[in-house]
């Protein structure tokens, strides 16, 4: 009987071997504070979403891929600042409403007081000779780090339709300078079909 359970139990580990990990780290709301002021206070220029991608997802695994690319998008159709948004839905997603509340203060609270404090500089010195090049470094840097974020996410399109709809939001927004809402209201729902399609193909 002992050898039997004994089998068993050696049955079971081997199976629990083989399953797929599904437990994250667990994120405490003083880890969110911490990690969202942290990007809040060094981010200049943009780019807030491939960093929080290379730290929520990549560094800390408190994220999937899949999931924070899904905020991500979320992000950009409601209105208001990206970074703004995707830190109150990675927030929400660790630690509900509190982690929301954390990551919007992190992302936020400090920042903001830094930007007051830029803005007076900024009245004083905006003739100094030179420094509109400098920011225009920051803001290179800011759009080269947007620019990661876009081809980890087009790495991971799969098939004709979803590069035929990125396209189609880019000539539309970016060449011809429609407004973004009337074109993010067309392309939604054909993406969604698109996704519902192939998904029910596959399944």
């Amino acid at each position: 009987m002992k050898a039997r359970q004994d089998l068993d139990s050696d049955a079971w580990a081997g199976e629990k071997r083989l399953m797929p990990p599904t437990d994250r780290p667990a994120a405490t709301l003083g880890a969110i504070l911490r990690v969202f002021t942290a990007m809040g206070l060094a981010s200049f220029g943009g780019g807030l979403s491939g960093w929080m991608h290379r730290e929520v997802v990549e560094k800390r695994g408190w994220l999937s891929e899949e999931s924070f690319l899904a905020g991500l998008a979320l992000a950009q159709v409601l209105p208001g600042p990206n970074s703004a948004n995707l830190a109150l839905y990675i927030g929400q997603q660790l630690r509900g409403w509190p982690g929301a509340t954390a990551a919007a203060l992190g992302i936020l609270g400090p920042p903001l007081l830094i930007i007051l404090g830029l803005a007076v500089l900024y009245a004083r010195f905006a003739a100094t000779p030179g420094l509109g090049f400098v920011l225009a470094g920051v803001a290179a840097a800011g759009l080269a780090n947007q620019l990661i974020t876009g081809l980890k996410t087009a790495s991971r399109m799969r098939g004709l339709w979803p590069w035929a709809i990125a396209a189609a939001a880019f000539v539309a927004i970016g060449l011809l300078r429609w407004p973004m809402i009337p074109v993010v209201a067309v392309l939604l729902p054909a993406s969604l079909g698109c996704a519902f399609l192939t998904r029910s193909r596959h399944g």
